[in-house]
Protein backbone atom coordinates (compact mmCIF):
# COMPACT_ATOMS: atom_id res chain seq x y z
CA UNK A 1 0.00 0.00 0.00
CA UNK A 2 1.28 3.26 -1.41
CA UNK A 3 -0.16 5.13 1.33
CA UNK A 4 1.46 3.83 4.29
CA UNK A 5 4.56 3.65 2.31
CA UNK A 6 4.25 8.11 2.34
CA UNK A 7 3.34 8.15 6.28
CA UNK A 8 6.78 8.32 7.09
CA UNK A 9 7.55 11.53 4.89
CA UNK A 10 4.11 13.02 6.25
CA UNK A 11 4.77 12.22 9.94
CA UNK A 12 8.53 13.77 9.27
CA UNK A 13 6.74 17.12 7.42
CA UNK A 14 4.22 17.46 10.59
CA UNK A 15 6.85 16.82 13.13
CA UNK A 16 8.71 19.62 11.29
CA UNK A 17 5.92 22.17 11.38
CA UNK A 18 5.29 21.37 14.67
CA UNK A 19 8.15 22.21 16.13
CA UNK A 20 8.77 25.32 14.23
CA UNK A 21 5.45 26.30 15.71
CA UNK A 22 6.12 25.65 19.07
CA UNK A 23 9.43 27.50 18.94
CA UNK A 24 8.18 30.13 17.45
CA UNK A 25 5.18 30.49 19.87
CA UNK A 26 8.01 29.80 22.78
CA UNK A 27 10.26 32.26 21.47
CA UNK A 28 7.01 34.86 20.60
CA UNK A 29 5.15 34.49 24.01
CA UNK A 30 7.93 33.06 26.43
CA UNK A 31 10.29 35.88 25.50
CA UNK A 32 8.18 38.99 24.18
CA UNK A 33 4.91 38.51 25.99
CA UNK A 34 5.86 37.05 29.58
CA UNK A 35 8.39 39.40 30.73
CA UNK A 36 6.00 42.28 30.18
CA UNK A 37 3.43 40.59 31.91
CA UNK A 38 6.04 39.81 34.30
CA UNK A 39 7.21 43.13 34.88
CA UNK A 40 3.01 44.48 34.91
CA UNK A 41 2.72 42.12 37.82
CA UNK A 42 6.31 43.68 39.37
CA UNK A 43 5.48 46.45 38.86
CA UNK A 44 2.05 46.41 39.88
CA UNK A 45 2.82 44.45 43.27
CA UNK A 46 5.74 47.35 43.62
CA UNK A 47 2.80 50.46 43.58
CA UNK A 48 0.20 48.11 45.83
CA UNK A 49 3.17 48.11 48.45
CA UNK A 50 3.83 51.17 48.24
CA UNK A 51 0.49 52.60 48.35
CA UNK A 52 0.14 50.02 51.59
CA UNK A 53 3.32 51.87 53.42
CA UNK A 54 1.62 55.11 52.42
CA UNK A 55 -1.84 54.17 53.81
CA UNK A 56 -0.17 52.77 56.92
CA UNK A 57 2.07 56.05 56.97
CA UNK A 58 -1.04 58.14 56.73
CA UNK A 59 -3.10 55.92 59.66
CA UNK A 60 -0.55 56.61 61.96
CA UNK A 61 -0.14 60.37 61.15
CA UNK A 62 -4.07 60.35 61.88
CA UNK A 63 -3.52 58.08 64.52
CA UNK A 64 -1.09 60.73 66.00
CA UNK A 65 -3.67 63.62 65.39
CA UNK A 66 -6.30 62.04 66.68
CA UNK A 67 -4.40 61.28 70.04
CA UNK A 68 -3.50 64.92 69.72
CA UNK A 69 -6.87 66.03 69.70
CA UNK A 70 -8.17 63.76 72.23
CA UNK A 71 -5.90 65.23 74.67
CA UNK A 72 -7.09 68.59 74.00
CA UNK A 73 -10.65 67.60 74.71
CA UNK A 74 -9.93 66.05 77.78
CA UNK A 75 -8.10 69.05 78.82
CA UNK A 76 -11.04 71.52 77.36
CA UNK A 77 -13.75 69.11 79.53
CA UNK A 78 -11.41 68.60 82.67
CA UNK A 79 -11.01 73.09 82.36
CA UNK A 80 -15.12 72.70 81.65
CA UNK A 81 -15.48 70.64 84.71
CA UNK A 82 -13.19 72.60 86.72
CA UNK A 83 -14.88 76.03 85.99
CA UNK A 84 -17.97 74.21 86.65
CA UNK A 85 -17.06 73.38 90.00
CA UNK A 86 -16.18 77.04 90.53
CA UNK A 87 -19.09 78.18 89.12
CA UNK A 88 -21.19 75.61 91.89
CA UNK A 89 -18.83 76.39 95.14
CA UNK A 90 -19.49 80.43 93.71
CA UNK A 91 -22.86 79.94 94.03
CA UNK A 92 -23.25 78.08 97.00
CA UNK A 93 -21.59 80.51 99.31
CA UNK A 94 -23.59 82.93 97.65
CA UNK A 95 -26.80 81.41 98.73
CA UNK A 96 -25.23 80.93 101.81
CA UNK A 97 -24.37 84.00 102.42
CA UNK A 98 -28.22 85.08 101.37
CA UNK A 99 -29.60 82.48 103.52
CA UNK A 100 -27.53 83.46 106.28
CA UNK A 101 -28.61 87.04 105.37
CA UNK A 102 -32.39 86.15 105.13
CA UNK A 103 -32.12 84.14 108.84
CA UNK A 104 -30.83 87.17 110.07
CA UNK A 105 -33.12 89.18 109.08
CA UNK A 106 -36.23 87.08 109.98
CA UNK A 107 -34.40 86.25 113.62
CA UNK A 108 -34.56 90.06 113.99
CA UNK A 109 -37.72 90.89 112.62
CA UNK A 110 -39.22 87.42 114.70
CA UNK A 111 -37.58 88.78 118.00
CA UNK A 112 -39.23 92.31 117.10
CA UNK A 113 -42.53 90.54 116.86
CA UNK A 114 -42.00 88.69 120.02
CA UNK A 115 -41.13 91.90 122.31
CA UNK A 116 -44.54 93.55 120.34
CA UNK A 117 -46.62 90.57 120.81
CA UNK A 118 -44.89 90.18 124.73
CA UNK A 119 -45.94 94.22 125.11
CA UNK A 120 -49.02 93.13 123.71
CA UNK A 121 -50.38 90.63 125.74
CA UNK A 122 -48.74 92.61 129.13
CA UNK A 123 -50.61 95.87 128.07
CA UNK A 124 -54.54 93.21 127.15
CA UNK A 125 -53.51 91.73 130.43
CA UNK A 126 -53.08 95.24 132.24
CA UNK A 127 -55.95 96.56 130.08
CA UNK A 128 -58.29 92.83 131.22
CA UNK A 129 -56.97 93.57 135.03
CA UNK A 130 -58.19 97.23 135.24
CA UNK A 131 -61.75 95.83 133.66
CA UNK A 132 -61.61 92.72 135.82
CA UNK A 133 -61.05 95.18 138.90
CA UNK A 134 -63.69 97.84 137.45
CA UNK A 135 -65.89 94.99 137.09
CA UNK A 136 -65.62 93.20 140.49
CA UNK A 137 -66.23 96.52 142.11
CA UNK A 138 -69.17 97.00 140.31
CA UNK A 139 -70.48 93.37 140.96
CA UNK A 140 -69.59 93.72 144.79
CA UNK A 141 -71.17 97.21 145.10
CA UNK A 142 -74.12 95.98 143.59
CA UNK A 143 -74.68 92.11 145.35
CA UNK A 144 -73.50 93.32 148.70
CA UNK A 145 -73.57 97.34 148.58
CA UNK A 146 -70.31 97.80 149.97
CA UNK A 147 -67.65 99.56 148.74
CA UNK A 148 -64.41 98.20 147.30
CA UNK A 149 -61.47 100.36 147.08
CA UNK A 150 -59.74 100.04 143.36
CA UNK A 151 -56.67 98.95 144.81
CA UNK A 152 -58.12 96.11 146.70
CA UNK A 153 -60.20 94.79 143.74
CA UNK A 154 -56.95 95.03 141.55
CA UNK A 155 -55.43 92.84 144.14
CA UNK A 156 -58.20 91.07 143.96
CA UNK A 157 -57.97 90.39 140.69
CA UNK A 158 -54.20 89.88 140.42
CA UNK A 159 -54.23 87.31 142.75
CA UNK A 160 -57.19 85.27 140.87
CA UNK A 161 -55.45 85.48 137.64
CA UNK A 162 -52.15 84.47 139.00
CA UNK A 163 -53.46 81.50 139.96
CA UNK A 164 -55.69 80.60 136.71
Amino acid sequence: MPQLAQLALVYQSQWFWLLLTLGAIYFIAGRGIVPKVEATVDARDAQIAKDLAEAERLRAEADAAEEGWRAKINAVHADAAAQAADAKAKATADADKRIAKASAELAAKTAASEAELDAARTSALAEIEAVAAEAAQDIVARLTGAKVTDAAARKAVAGAMSRA
